[in-house]
């Protein structure tokens, strides 16, 4: 029999240390903080995921309101003790269809990461992927450098060669004044195709995670921002989160040198992997543009759940559905 017991944030990360798991930022304490300072998002509640009394999974779960409406984001959770069966994930994810729904009726739907499409919908919006690259960064710098691919090694040592970009943590820097690294954020946005998110989006996120938890890198020439990156952490792992460049870099292998920089500069601070967060398949189209780049980083990839929706308002939920269908027909 599943269960949910409710649980602090605080004690969901406890409880997932006492089980030798490093829950994903976006399940922590931390996090759900930084999502209460934002307009329109609410936390909702953590939760114990248990059968027959054992602890099988982890899930802490944010209120968006967007649109007139409610729906839940687990963002990369539930987080499994061992990777489930499907008929186990469908319980779990009935079970808290249930807890939802007694809890509160205003939400209309669940995004979780899911397995297993049983139960399930794709997502309304956003971009899902269902593989990523991770990177080890145990060892030391030669030994993140000598576990990429051939191409990967070859293109990082080039940079370190030929690069003129110096590249260091800059996280006080941006947090004094984001405004020159928001600049290289609006022209890759304009130059590749979509509306960038406003500069309190990314200063926001710095300032509310911290230092533990949030670094800014960056590449400079001759003085000049020409690319960075946002990397959280948590605990021993680090995830990519957001990068942007100038158009003038992106065939010189700036962004080769920054990702090895902090690659080494995470590694030396104790974490021992860093997600690149996603790339394209048949799964995640889309996202293919990012292979050629992220790939060579590492020699394997890895399967991760994607986002998926849970549907608990039905009729409500399939009237989005049909708008959202209805948009993407209009826009060809």
């Amino acid at each position: 029999m599943i269960t949910l017991e409710a649980v602090t944030p605080e004690a969901l990360e406890a409880a997932a240390a006492e089980h030798g798991i490093n829950l994903p930022i976006e399940q922590t304490a931390v996090w759900a903080a930084y999502q209460a300072d934002i307009d329109g998002r609410t936390p909702w509640g953590a939760y114990l995921v248990k059968r027959d009394g054992e602890t099988v999974a982890f899930v802490s779960l944010i209120d968006f309101e967007t649109h007139g409406y409610h729906y839940l984001r687990s963002v990369h959770g539930p987080v499994w003790v061992a990777k489930p069966s499907e008929a186990e994930e469908r319980d779990v994810i009935d079970a808290l269809v249930q807890t939802v729904h007694a809890k509160d009726k205003k939400i209309v739907f669940l995004r979780i990461d899911a397995w297993f499409e049983a139960g399930t919908e794709p997502v309304l919006s956003t971009v899902p992927y269902d593989q990523t690259v991770i990177v080890d960064l145990t060892g030391g710098d030669d030994a993140i450098l000598t576990r990429m691919k051939k191409r990967g090694r070859r293109d990082v040592r080039k940079a370190l060669r030929e690069s003129p970009a110096e590249c260091k943590d800059e996280t006080e820097l941006a947090v004094a004044d984001f405004s020159e690294y928001y600049e290289v954020m609006v022209e890759t946005a304009h130059r590749d195709g979509f509306s960038p998110a406003p500069m309190s989006d990314y200063t926001d996120m710095i300032t509310a995670l911290g230092p533990d938890h949030c670094r800014v890198f960056a590449a400079r020439i001759d003085g000049r921002v020409v690319a960075w990156a946002i990397v959280t952490v948590n605990g021993a792992h680090a995830v990519y989160y957001y990068a942007c460049m100038r158009t003038e870099v992106m065939r010189n292998l700036v962004p080769d040198k920054l990702l090895y920089t902090f690659c080494c500069a995470l590694g030396a601070r104790g974490c021992t992997q860093i997600d690149l967060m996603g790339i394209g398949n048949d799964f995640a189209p889309s996202l293919k543009s990012l292979n050629m780049f992220k790939t060579k980083f590492a020699e394997d990839t890895t399967q991760v759940a994607p986002a998926r929706d849970v549907p608990i308002k039905k009729v409500f939920y399939g009237t989005l559905a049909a708008v959202q269908k209805l948009r993407k027909s209009l826009r060809k």
